[in-house]
């Protein structure tokens, strides 16, 4: 008995057919029908794969591209290859596009005189030179936010500086601000902007300070001035734990000191009755009581627009299961979700609900999202569940969450932000 006859043993039982013009199909003649069926379905088994296999892909599905392709990409390719392949598809626009359209009236976001077409975003750390804006675009995002860029290029910290923690839905990263530098990427968001985009949508640019500079405030000034006229808002980044002494920067003194010289420098290139590019500051989750409070206080004085909250973790919960968990760098992911959620919510009090917030951290399903909206996030964004979930994502999270809504009657997802909190 060879594997035809196995196979047609085991999965095929005896049928009886009809047809009437010639007879009734059984014994060696419904046989015969048989082994042929199952050579030619055996025979086109990889093409026919294939095709379903991209059918899917195409169709966004998304059981396909967290259960096998993601799982496939991460078996094939280190971190980093990963991510710079996904960066280069981006660019060549090779990501099918986003085949959900959210409700407007439900999803539609204003914050900073800018009205978002939902309130989920690509963080910063996934396209650092703008190369893909319109292919990050097309997968379903409201906003996408380049960067961390530094004005002088720079290569970042050796590899490796990525490590994916399987078991845990979160990767470590210890790139160290590796950037083309100011000039390469304003080229390449100043040709995403000329040019007719199919799929329009608002622009961050995340700042960073060179390893070497001796002069925070320069660097990050020289990125308002370079950027001021490409971008629909401006991120201070003092908090990538990858850059020695960088976080110092978040200390009451050094804070205050900053956040004026760069707001100055960015009231500069306000011309008058125009409006001034939207000035925000990106803060770390592993900040204490006093921490929180004494940078609620300088943004409320200077008059920051808005925070980011949170950048990625050093601290290392005891639930870890990977073995890449003691590798040195930031955590992001599922374990950084009740963080940074904390964080969102003693901000957003401590602001008295003043300084929108754009919420980061562990967001990987539309429940995430809401509970970082509850919490006080006017917006969201995500990075690291693309690692696991693939492309579908930004279109998962605004189907579950637009179906959350509905279910509650909300009439627009403002309604919710920081509703949980008590001010």
């Amino acid at each position: 008995m060879d594997i035809i006859d196995l196979t047609i043993k085991a999965y095929f039982p005896l049928l009886l057919v009809s047809d009437k013009s010639k007879g009734p199909l059984t014994g060696d003649k419904f046989r015969h029908m048989q082994r042929n069926m199952l050579k030619r379905a055996l025979l086109g088994t990889t093409g026919g794969a294939a095709a379903f296999l991209g059918a899917c892909l195409y169709k966004q599905d998304e059981w396909t591209y967290a259960n096998v392709l993601m799982p496939v990409v991460q078996i094939a390719l280190d971190g980093e290859d990963a991510h710079r392949w996904g960066v280069w598809a981006a660019s060549k626009n090779l990501f099918p596009k986003c085949n959900f359209t959210p409700t407007r009236s439900l999803m539609e976001t204003k914050v900073w005189d800018l009205t978002f077409p939902n309130p989920l975003g690509m963080a910063a750390g996934f396209d650092k030179d703008g190369e893909g804006v319109e292919g990050i675009a097309r997968l379903g995002f409201g906003f996408v936010e380049v960067g961390s860029v530094t004005p002088l290029p720079q290569p970042g910290n050796a590899r490796p500086r990525v490590f994916r923690l399987y078991e845990d839905k979160a990767v470590i990263n210890r790139y160290g601000f590796n950037s083309a530098g100011h000039e390469k990427v304003l080229q390449n968001v100043s040709e995403y902007i000329d040019k007719k985009r199919e799929t329009p949508c608002i622009l961050g640019i995340n700042l960073g300070k060179n390893k070497t500079s001796s002069s925070a405030v320069d660097d990050y000034s020289k990125g308002v001035n370079t950027f001021f006229d490409v971008a629909d808002y401006l991120v201070v980044n003092v908090s990538s734990p990858n850059t020695p002494g960088l976080r110092n920067l978040q200390a009451r003194k050094e804070l205050s000191e900053l956040i004026s010289g760069v707001t100055k420098a960015r009231d500069l290139k306000c011309k008058d009755g125009s409006r001034c590019t939207p000035l925000l500051l990106k803060i770390a989750p592993d900040l204490t009581e006093e921490d929180k409070l004494d940078i609620a206080d300088v943004v409320l004085v200077h008059k920051v627009d808005g925070l980011i909250v949170a950048n990625t973790t050093v601290s290392r919960p005891d639930s870890l299961l990977s073995s890449n968990k003691n590798e040195t760098g930031g955590l992001s992911g599922a374990p950084l979700k009740n963080l940074s959620t904390t964080v969102i919510r003693d901000m957003y009090k401590l602001t008295n609900g003043k300084i929108p917030i754009i919420g980061v951290g562990g967001v990987s399903n539309g429940a995430d999202a809401l509970e970082k909206i509850k919490a006080g996030a006017s917006l969201v964004q995500v990075y690291s569940a693309l690692t696991y979930q693939g492309p579908p994502l930004a279109k998962k999270i605004l189907q579950e969450l637009e179906e959350l809504l509905k279910r509650i009657e909300c009439k627009n997802v403002s309604e919710l932000i920081g509703i949980d909190v008590e001010l």
